[in-house]
């Protein structure tokens, strides 16, 4: 009997053991569920908008609205064949009289289209008497020069080649024979006006191509991102920068989706402001233009000093300070002014470095006059 328990004890043992195996086994192949915890965080709620923010947004949106993402031309319509063609005649030399200059010496695009003197070496390290402003967005103004007198980027184009102080070629037959003389702009004159292939390299059509390039060049800032509904594109200092800029009265003449280049005025409104140079009266002859200037863009404004028509302006502090006094008869207190400078860097837009890069110029041909003094 004691032999009859000692092996059902065993048997029990063995089936016991053999259960556990097998839960073992099937806890290998299903691993069990986790131990209960604290349940998953539930996704954060976005947070609800800004009413003060949003107000401000509409109020700038009033203002200034949006920075157009092309410049257009109707009576000069863009093709790339065109681009291509006047990004490679923004950047020749070979068009200046001392082949030492192009337009991008005094518009350097990789510094935001200015060269960063109060006024630019031409020919001859001449200066002339205004500063050079920047190519980027101008083709959005109202008109181009200090003193409007050329209508678009495209009439920009010729002056300064044919002045005898910047670029200094003596007359337009001398700048087509130079660009005949190439050999490779041959085909790319007749790809970009294809309506004029009997003969597409004429003075007309060399500004109508820099034209088409330079109308390419926008640069959107986080101020635009800002104004298109990011809260975050502008920091509390800019947003409160914007405020100042707009309760002190700039936006009187900084309007517009450039912030400025849309209208004349008379620098010195409120406060006669000392300078020798009479602004408009030099083009038009009437005395209501005296010390009137194109009103400048302040897009990319904290990266082109100096500043002012005569680039006479080192620092943008002074610069919104002087203006403050001339224009709207007030004294800004350093707070102001350092606020306003805030908003100003929020308009530091971005360079295409692509579409602005320095591009392989055609070779000369044995024809290519070389460079000349006079």
């Amino acid at each position: 009997m004691r032999s009859m328990n000692r092996i059902g004890s065993a048997r029990r043992v063995a089936l016991a053991f053999g259960s556990l195996c097998l839960a073992c086994g099937s806890a290998e192949q299903e691993p069990a569920p986790p131990p209960p915890g604290p349940e998953a965080a539930a996704p954060a709620a976005t947070p609800a908008p800004d009413p003060a923010v949003a107000a401000l947004r509409d109020q700038a949106r009033a203002i200034f609205g949006v920075l157009p993402s092309e410049a257009p031309n109707p009576n000069n319509p863009s093709t790339p064949q065109k681009v291509d063609l006047g990004r490679m005649l923004f950047y020749e030399n070979r068009i200046t009289l001392s082949q030492q200059l192009s337009c991008n010496s005094c518009h350097q695009l990789d510094n935001y289209g200015v060269d960063g003197e109060p006024t630019s070496p031409g020919h001859k390290g001449q200066r002339g008497d205004r500063n050079s402003p920047t190519v980027f967005n101008a083709a959005l103004h109202i008109a181009q020069f200090w003193d409007g007198r050329a209508a678009d980027v495209e009439e920009q184009a010729k002056g300064p080649v044919l002045n005898p102080v910047e670029m200094a070629m003596p007359a337009e037959a001398e700048v087509i024979l130079v660009l005949k003389s190439i050999p490779g702009y041959a085909p790319l004159f007749a790809a970009a006006f294809p309506d004029s292939a009997a003969d597409p390299i004429h003075f007309d059509n060399m500004a109508l191509a820099i034209g088409a390039f330079e109308r390419g060049l926008l640069t959107p800032a986080p101020f635009d991102a800002f104004l298109e509904g990011d809260d975050a594109a502008l920091s509390m200092e800019q947003r409160a920068g914007l405020t100042t800029f707009i309760q002190t009265g700039c936006i009187t003449c900084h309007n517009g989706a450039t912030i400025g280049g849309r209208m004349y005025q008379k620098l010195g409104l409120v406060e006669p402001y000392p300078t020798d140079d009479t602004g408009r009266e030099k083009l038009t002859g009437n005395e209501a233009d005296r010390f009137v200037f194109k009103v400048p863009s302040l897009r990319n404004v904290a990266k082109t000093g100096p500043w002012f028509h005569d680039g006479s302006v080192a620092s943008l502090d002074e610069a919104i300070q002087l203006m403050a006094k001339h224009q709207l008869g007030k004294t800004l207190t350093e707070a102001e002014v350092s606020s306003i400078r805030a908003f100003l860097d929020s308009l530091t837009g971005e360079v295409d470095a692509r579409y602005a890069a320095p591009p392989e110029l055609p070779p000369s041909g044995p024809e290519t006059p070389g460079p000349r003094e006079s």
